[in-house]
């Protein structure tokens, strides 16, 4: 297992991070995934044995419940807890009151006490802003976050599925406040879905921050379940189609990882997150897991080496279409070639 830096913190995770939304199956969630106690427990301690150190959740996860048994799996795992990254979320709705969602600093404030008591900590390494919320001021948002860190709840913060125009004002804001600036993003990419390389990877790589990939499979798409001539009658994507992707791409993209995995004797899936890997942007890759033998696969793509021919054919076949202004802006930059 390789590690990687925290954004441009010293914090050092591994490449691979543990997703638990497959964690409770209670609700919505079942759509994801019904693991208990006992399966989650092999699965923490599996990854933890393969040396990933870093452990995503979120406050929703089947109504919390997948952050207690993540607890309870950490707790019992025997790793005295500053061996683990541990990040989780706070945005959703988690109760029937008009402010039980959203990024406001009472919401904030209340749903950091409850993931510390469901997980069993008194700190979160990697507390995340679980998406965008129209109606409360960033300067709000970035306050309340400043305050948990200094009270000594939270150790880094991160944001989701925020726009890049939105992460940069808030990371102005935190400077010129003088509070502390998000770490990282956790976004959904991969070889299937590559907009985030329009606009939010050139912004992370100018700000330093770390890149968390959430769904790097595209739903399970591109596990090699799938293909052109039908869809596989298991899987998430049976009972829940998303993220969205354009199908034509994204099984062109199968096709190609198929002939490279077969070359290499491993699966489609490991091809599809070894991509993600080679990428300079990536900090970590999240995998969830219905089982050990499927988190075995997952956690051997950092094993996996694309050569540089194979990473040209795949960046090839997956391209995104010219998008404007970006088309204008190569066109543009063009005048500096020669200097």
């Amino acid at each position: 297992m390789r590690y990687n830096k925290l954004g441009p913190s010293g914090l050092l995770v591994s490449e691979i991070c543990l997703g638990t939304m497959t964690f409770g199956g209670r609700g919505f969630w079942t759509n994801i995934g019904t693991l208990y106690q006992k399966a989650a427990d092999a699965i923490v301690h599996r990854a933890l044995d393969a040396g990933v150190n870093f452990i995503d959740t979120a406050d929703v996860y089947s109504e919390g419940l997948s952050e207690e048994i993540t607890g309870r799996a950490m707790a019992s795992s025997g790793r005295a807890r500053t061996d683990i990254v541990l990040a989780t979320k706070v945005f959703g709705q988690v109760g029937p009151g008009p402010n039980d969602r959203g990024m406001t600093r009472g919401h904030i404030m209340d749903g950091i006490k409850a993931s510390l008591k469901r997980l069993g900590t008194d700190y979160i390494d990697l507390y995340q802003i679980h998406g965008w919320d129209p109606f409360t001021p960033i300067e709000e948002t970035m306050r309340a976050l400043d305050d948990l860190i200094r009270q000594g709840h939270v150790r880094y913060i991160g944001v989701s599925n925020w726009a890049a125009w939105q992460i940069m004002k808030a990371l102005g804001i935190a400077d010129r406040m003088g509070w502390t600036r998000f770490s990282t993003l956790q976004a959904y990419y991969s070889i299937a879905g590559r907009d985030l390389e329009r606009e939010v990877v050139p912004m992370l790589e100018s700000e330093k921050l770390g890149l968390m990939v959430w769904s790097p499979l595209a739903g399970g798409l591109l596990s090699g379940k799938y293909d052109r001539e039908g869809q596989s009658k298991d899987g998430r994507r049976a009972s829940f189609d998303f993220p969205p992707v354009d199908r034509d791409r994204a099984f062109a993209c199968i096709e190609a990882m198929r002939t490279i995995a077969e070359a290499k004797g491993v699966s489609v899936a490991r091809i599809a997150l070894a991509y993600l890997l080679h990428k300079p942007a990536v900090m970590s890759v999240i995998v969830g897991a219905s089982n050990t033998e499927q988190l075995n696969d997952n956690l051997a793509a950092a094993d996996v080496r694309l050569s540089p021919a194979e990473m040209e054919a795949l960046d090839a076949v997956s391209a995104l279409p010219p998008e404007y202004p970006g088309w204008m802006l190569k066109r543009q930059s063009r005048i500096r070639d020669s200097q």
